[in-house]
């Protein structure tokens, strides 16, 4: 089970990178983004382990991806293309 932890950190934390490093210009502050993806990594970990059960550790990574994924998207901004009219254009 630790080994399990260990891995979805370092799974969260490659995810966290991928992230940065391809829309660095939409999120925020790099610490920030390294410990969301670390975070829901761990928690998608213990999530899938306490619904599937022990035994299934390429399930519960495969569920923590899925959760480091889903809380680094809350972390994106707007790209900015976004045209803002008035209420009277």
């Amino acid at each position: 089970m630790i080994l399990e932890a260990l891995g979805a950190a370092v799974l969260g934390l490659i995810l966290a990178w991928a992230a940065a490093h391809r829309l660095g210009h939409r999120l925020p502050a790099r610490p920030l983004v390294y410990s969301t993806g670390i975070a829901g990594a761990l928690f998608g970990d213990f999530v899938t382990h306490t619904a599937l059960g022990p035994g299934l550790a390429l399930l519960s990574l495969l569920g923590s991806a899925a959760m480091a994924v889903a809380s680094l998207s809350l972390l994106l901004r707007p790209t900015g293309r976004l045209r803002r009219r008035s209420a009277t254009a």
